[in-house]
């Protein structure tokens, strides 16, 4: 007998076809490239820029955005601290399990809190976790303002929005931080680069 969390009597069955195998037929390694930033800092327009850019190489990848997983897996959950928890925890388990299928998995979500994003960064055992920071200023992300939602959030609209009245907690030790220059975001296709680049170097774009 064992239980898990609140479920008992359940048992890990073994897959007779294992990471190593599904990396070899796909001739890459799986992991989780984790994206996190304000709203607006370009998460989602980076994902979709890295997952091209990807497939241009002909690698195979898969975008876990933080919105559209609120329409189906996450459509039960608010934006109260408990729920952004499990928000998050949800999100990790999938990423995790689009990496052991040897995938390269995109997650984009806020994710504001540092204990969250380190609790998925844990359920990865072999280093394949890559926290992508978009380092972008509130002044910028609400400049640009693509869904209008620090304008609502300014005007009480919106409670609990991260930035305005939640906080949003800084990695302290991603593997990759984007920075604007002069005020102005880089270009997707320059971020995913050296997204792509890092992958590279950690040899996650062949399997050897």
């Amino acid at each position: 007998m064992s239980t898990v969390g609140n479920s008992t009597n359940i048992f890990w069955q073994e897959s007779p076809i294992g990471k190593t195998e599904r990396q070899k037929l796909l001739n890459q390694k799986g992991c989780v490239v984790w994206i996190t930033g304000l709203s607006g800092s370009g998460k989602s327009t980076l994902a979709c820029s890295l997952s091209r850019e990807l497939n241009n190489r002909g690698k195979l990848s898969y975008i876990l955005d933080g919105d559209n997983l609120r329409h189906g897996l996450n459509k039960d959950l608010g934006f109260k601290a408990e729920d952004r928890v499990e928000n998050i925890r949800r999100v990790g388990e999938v990423a995790k399990l689009f990496a052991d299928a040897g995938l390269i998995c995109i997650a984009s979500l806020i994710s504001p809190y540092r204990k969250d994003r380190d609790a998925c960064r844990e359920m990865m055992q072999d280093s394949s976790f890559i926290e992508v920071f978009m380092n972008m200023s509130l002044q910028l992300c609400e400049a640009r303002d693509p869904k209008g939602l620090y304008k609502l959030a300014r005007a009480g609209k919106i409670k609990g929005f991260t930035g305005i009245d939640d906080p949003y907690e800084s990695p302290l030790n991603c593997e990759i931080e984007l920075k604007e220059k002069e005020g102005e975001c880089p270009s997707p296709v320059a971020m995913a680069e050296e997204v792509i680049s890092y992958l590279e170097d950690k040899g996650f774009l062949q399997n050897e």
